[in-house]
């Protein structure tokens, strides 16, 4: 079922109000929301930069500053804008339900800042950094590091965040996996489900008996085989839908 606007049919609210395990995944464009531009939209920061050259061990190695320098720039874009309604409609959510989990491809912690106490990072962050040689960790205040440090050890220090080529963190996406087998209704929001492994989590939900929620104001490769499809952003669509829900349980007592 695809629904265009808030008005969402009772039947769905009702369904949704007597679920326990809810498993969410979100992308980049709740994120983008908040004024964070995607990597895939035709104006986002992708088709200014070539990805080969800042997202991967080889560009780094190639230009550790200028793959330095571009995450400080990314880095000052999310220092400067908050958490939308959206975000904190996702941290409500996590309060009204026994079973919560919230996995995300995005690496800007917005969903932290908003409220979120569980989140699975599948891409890592852009927060934190590590060493390449000896792997401590550091972090480092937003543009008071303009020459790319190094370790105590002689390694460059890269970002937190899972490169082209990289496996996803073994542990957040067993967990991420784990969720998805055992929600009752599984939430796929703002993500163009075109980048494994995490675009298979709404798939594997679903094979396991989830209700497959959608939203996105794009049509999507989840659309044709979402069980609701809310063709509207997340910021718009996630606080009436709590609202609703919490109305339908004060309602039943």
């Amino acid at each position: 079922m695809t629904i265009t606007d808030t008005n969402f049919p009772t039947e769905t609210i009702e369904l949704l109000a007597g679920m326990e395990s809810i498993a969410v995944l979100t992308g980049a464009g709740i994120s983008a929301e908040s004024g964070v531009a995607t990597f895939r939209d035709k104006d986002g920061l992708w088709s200014r930069f070539n990805p080969a050259e800042l997202a991967s061990m080889d560009g780094f190695l190639a230009n550790p500053q200028l793959v330095w320098d571009w995450y400080q720039y990314r880095r000052g874009i999310i220092d400067s804008v908050q958490p939308n309604p959206g975000h904190r409609a996702l941290a409500e959510m996590e309060e009204l339900f026994p079973r919560f989990t919230l996995s995300t491809q995005n690496v800007d912690r917005l969903h932290q800042s908003a409220g979120s106490r569980k989140v699975l990072e599948l891409h890592g962050n852009i927060i934190d950094n590590f060493c390449v040689d000896c792997r401590k960790s550091f972090e480092f205040p937003t543009g008071d590091v303009e020459k790319i440090p190094r370790c105590e050890c002689g390694g460059l220090i890269r970002p937190s965040v899972v490169w082209f080529g990289e496996m996803l963190p073994e542990e957040v996406l067993r967990a991420s996996d784990m969720a998805a087998r055992q929600a009752q209704v599984y939430f796929s929001i703002g993500t163009s489900a075109e980048v494994f492994p995490a675009a298979q989590l709404p798939l594997i939900a679903q094979s396991h008996g989830a209700v497959l929620v959608e939203i996105n104001p794009h049509e999507t490769q989840l659309s044709s085989v979402a069980d609701f499809s809310l063709r509207m952003p997340a910021g718009e669509a996630l606080p009436v839908l709590v609202e609703r829900i919490k109305h339908v349980r004060a309602s039943a007592g």
